[in-house]
């Protein structure tokens, strides 16, 4: 549906916008708790919310709904991590199946683990603790949201793929987002990884066992034309608008300086 020429947000996308408000609202609180942890000797991130279980009980839930979705075929997520499910394959005639970001997909595994092995080496030797490797998971969580909307380095500079929707590794977010917690000994959080893992685990099995339903020229449901989400367009939008703004910005240093 177009308004004024332009097209309306899609349902998903408006709850990408959701999600990146409540992650980004639970940065800040986490944020601020350190600060004061550090700066005025409080109780530690972890101490301060057990104190207060709720918080605890419905960060755990969020999140955990969020996973559980993700096991079954929903209108209301990206068609991402939807072409996993037997009913998004369209088929389109081809038998050709080409997916070639997967050998990029291990290469950025292999960078995430290294990469987070350094903050575990840290956090094992006292020069880290929970605090920080519970902003860490909550600073991952924004970004996740930010890769969707916004910015993918991991599709500009490595997959190469050409949106959202035919992303060989979507369903590694969760599991990407909570590497942290497998350093913080707690019930919450280890479950909260184990279901990442899980639904990691299960997204492979499928991929190995279907790949047709995972590469565009086997699948129809990957073509633009049955797209949902309508991301790329709403991304286009605010490059249009931030080329806008640097023009404007632009135009009025150069009145200023005459």
């Amino acid at each position: 549906m177009q308004l004024n020429g332009k097209r309306k947000i899609s349902i998903v996308s408006t709850l990408h916008y959701i999600r990146l408000v409540y992650r980004f609202a639970l940065f800040v609180l986490l944020l601020i708790s350190y600060i004061r942890y550090r700066m005025f000797s409080a109780d530690p991130i972890l101490e301060s919310a057990e104190k207060i279980p709720a918080i605890i009980y419905v960060t755990w839930a969020v999140f955990a709904v969020e996973m559980v979705m993700r096991f079954f075929p929903s209108k209301y997520e990206s068609p991402g991590c939807q072409k996993q499910f037997a009913r998004n394959y369209i088929k389109s005639g081809s038998t050709e199946i080409s997916i070639p970001d997967n050998n990029a997909a291990v290469l950025i595994a292999l960078i995430w683990i290294v990469f987070n092995g350094i903050f575990g080496a840290l956090y094992l030797t006292g020069i880290l603790d929970d605090g920080i490797m519970i902003l860490l998971c909550s600073a991952y969580s924004v970004c996740d949201i930010i890769c969707i909307l916004f910015f993918c380095p991991f599709q500009t500079w490595f997959m190469k793929n050409k949106c959202c929707s035919t992303c060989r590794m979507y369903n590694w977010d969760y599991a990407m987002m909570f590497t942290p917690l497998f350093f913080i000994r707690k019930p919450y959080s280890w479950s909260l990884l184990a279901l990442s893992v899980a639904l990691l685990i299960r997204w492979e099995i499928t991929f190995y066992l279907h790949p047709e339903r995972f590469s565009e020229k086997t699948n129809d449901y990957l073509q633009c034309k049955n797209c949902t989400e309508k991301l790329c367009a709403h991304k286009k939008q605010l490059h249009s608008l931030w080329k806008q703004i640097e023009q404007y910005s632009s135009e009025r240093i150069r009145r200023l300086r005459k």
